[in-house]
């Protein structure tokens, strides 16, 4: 008899009829099953192997994810699944995620190994001494690379110690939690095949030691792998409470609001009120909260059975005979919405579909993802050569594609996207623009006559006058100048320095000396700049311009025609306004194209110039191979690089010879 039930004999029915029905429809769920079995097996093998070798660091894998709030039921229909007994008790009892792999093996004796990364911080007050539990001796334990501790055992009572002790190990005795994955694989003829992960029970109220973020903790944790698109949703809810008022669920509408990832276990069905389970069945039937995937309800050993030690088999066949027996959830029995053998043949199918349907994006991601990798890995193992010839050499190509990358810059080429000078070219037109909204100021001649007039009657005109409010407005544009001069300013060091930061990226000496020399020059020209700011606002104090350019722009004002030959009379037929009007529209068109060259000319142009010349000064230089000492967490990024790598190209091979076989 099966430990988890999927293999019993029929329940005892009243009539011969129906044992027969019973018989006959067990045979057929067994030949489907059986079928199954034989091409579910190599794609959760697949998913299995590509975790095994890391690539879920790298990218999301297709897997189910079993969430539910605290005492919602999720471990009884864990241990149903698997036919072990989990880690129980009162609070958080999943403190990491578990990753539970089932696989049918038939012809072999009940194995499982339970695999985690050790924790090595010693900052982190963990857990991390011997296992005392006498019982945990009989497993064998092997110390893998990666501080990959993996335990082997035969004895499925150990399996609540052995992830006890794991969970102590890496979120440290007593009721804090970690991120870290626990795997735990269980090799049998009676289980299902079937992976999926087990997260942390949803606290509402902290207990006595947890932090008061606890929830909060729960719930970032239980986010980041529900969120993932590749993540099939596994909602535990109790018949016995509000199913729109569950946490649990909410969160996942929350992620999957049209419920296509959902699916949806109804735990503890024999402790709804009477009279309410009409409303259940409507839920079940998706009439409530609709899911794609539907639900399945289940009922798992009751506390008094759990006390009791009744076997896992024999609540098996216990909770057949109560859906058989129940006058209102009967029903469910034909359609396949009731048991937990109906739960695990669902949730294989699930899964089976979804990486058939996720494999051709998995594998076009790892493609991606393995390029990458090898370009970056090229340009972190291409180092200096230990000879001073070819370390000369070598440091002569790294500057001179140092400034072939600034001369790019200068050219407008695109850099991630976006230019150097088409982000200047959006602050001068900033500029333009603000100029433009200083314009609308002298449609108040009289005003203005009054408040700068001078010694002279009624009747008669002063160029002061017309010379004092043009000074006066044009002064102000001062202020707002200086601002695009330091906008730009941090626009240029910007790109420049990540110029540096991409053609030095592994030498902290050469990094440090170009942005020093970029610093400098800036400095420099920042002060040319403004004193060449300074000069022009002085020179706009002389007012000043053709007259043709004067007239050709009042009469576009006016829209009169004026011409040199009219001037005796041209101050008797023009208002005062309109010529402040027209002299101002030539400054703001001299300051827009003016203030914009001289600040590309200073602050770019020169720069770049002054630095490409100082930089390739460094080859006079002796001490060559400190300028080309590499920066001290280069060594970890090779290291870390070659593990993607490896990961990348192992789940590469896996997938090919899958999809190959």
């Amino acid at each position: 008899m099966s430990s988890s039930g999927f293999s019993s004999q029929s329940d005892d029915e009243d009539s011969d009829s129906s044992q027969k029905g019973s018989h006959e429809s067990q045979k057929m769920s067994g030949e489907v099953h059986s079928h199954l079995e034989e091409s579910i097996r190599p794609y959760i093998d697949l998913i299995d192997t590509l975790r095994s070798v890391g690539i879920h660091k790298d990218l999301a894998l297709p897997t189910i994810v079993v969430i539910g709030d605290q005492s919602s039921g999720k471990s009884s229909v864990l241990e149903a699944l698997s036919g072990v007994a989990l880690p129980r008790g009162s609070g958080i009892v999943t403190r990491c995620p578990l990753e539970l792999r089932l696989k049918k093996v038939p012809a072999v004796s009940w194995k499982a190994v339970i695999t985690y990364s050790k924790k090595t911080d010693e900052s982190v007050n963990l857990f991390a001494g011997p296992i005392k539990t006498s019982k945990l001796a009989y497993g064998k334990v092997a110390q893998s690379t990666h501080n990959e501790k993996k335990i082997e055992f035969t004895d499925p009572s150990l399996v609540e110690e052995h992830v006890a002790a794991a969970q102590n190990e890496l979120a440290g005795k007593g009721v804090g939690i970690c991120d870290e994955l626990i795997t735990l694989e269980i090799m049998s003829p009676d289980v299902c095949d079937l992976t999926l992960i087990d997260l942390p029970g949803i606290a509402r109220v902290p207990v006595e030691g947890q932090p008061e973020d606890i929830g909060k903790q729960i719930k970032r944790l239980i986010m980041k792998y529900i969120k993932k698109l590749e993540t099939i949703n596994l909602v535990v809810v109790p018949c016995n409470t509000d199913i729109a008022t569950t946490e649990a669920l909410k969160m996942a509408q929350e992620v999957d609001p049209e419920g296509k990832r959902t699916l949806a276990i109804l735990t503890k069905p024999d402790l709804v009120d009477k009279g309410t389970e009409k409303s259940i069945l409507a839920i079940v039937h998706n009439k409530v909260i609709p899911l794609s995937k539907g639900y399945i309800m289940v009922k798992c050993r009751g506390q008094q059975q759990i006390n009791e030690a009744v076997p896992l088999e024999e609540a098996a066949q216990m909770e057949r005979d109560f859906f058989q027996s129940h006058d209102h959830y009967r029903c469910l029995l034909k359609d396949d919405k009731v048991t937990i053998k109906c739960l695990a043949i669902k949730l294989t199918q699930e899964l089976v579909e979804h990486i058939k349907s996720s494999l051709p994006q998995l594998q076009e991601h790892i493609r991606n993802q393995l390029w990458n990798v090898k370009k970056a890995l090229k340009g972190c193992e291409a180092g200096p050569p230990e000879d001073p010839k070819g370390a000369k050499e070598f440091l002569i190509e790294t500057l001179n594609g140092f400034n072939e990358k600034i001369k790019s810059l200068l050219s407008g080429a695109p850099k991630n996207g976006n230019s150097l000078i088409s982000q200047m070219r959006v602050e001068f037109r900033k500029w333009n623009d603000y100029l433009n909204s200083t314009k609308p100021s002298f449609n108040n001649s009289k005003e203005l006559s009054e408040n700068y007039r001078g010694r002279e009657l009624p009747g008669f005109s002063n160029f002061i006058i017309f010379e004092k409010i043009l000074q006066d407005r044009v002064a102000k544009l001062k202020d707002q100048a200086i601002d695009l001069l330091n906008v730009i300013r941090d626009i240029i060091i910007k790109q420049f320095t990540d110029v540096v930061s991409e053609s030095f990226q592994n030498y902290n000496v050469l990094q440090n000396i170009t942005k020093d020399k970029i610093s400098y020059i800036q400095l420099n020209q920042q002060e040319k700049a403004e004193q060449r700011i300074s000069e022009q606002f002085k020179m706009e104090n002389w007012i000043f311009t053709q007259d043709p350019i004067f007239l050709k722009v009042l009469s576009e004002i006016t829209n009169q025609t004026f011409s040199e030959k009219e001037l005796p009379v041209f101050d008797k037929q023009c208002k005062y306004s309109q010529m402040l009007e027209a002299y101002y529209e030539i400054v703001v068109q001299r300051l827009a194209n003016q203030l914009p060259l001289m600040i590309t000319f200073y602050m770019l142009q020169e720069t770049a110039r002054l630095l490409s010349t100082d930089i390739m000064k460094l080859l006079e230089k002796s001490d060559v191979r400190e300028l080309l000492s590499e920066a001290s967490d280069v060594s970890r990024r090779r290291k870390d690089l070659r593990e993607r790598l490896t990961r990348l190209s192992s789940a590469t091979n896996t997938i090919n010879n899958f999809l190959n076989d």
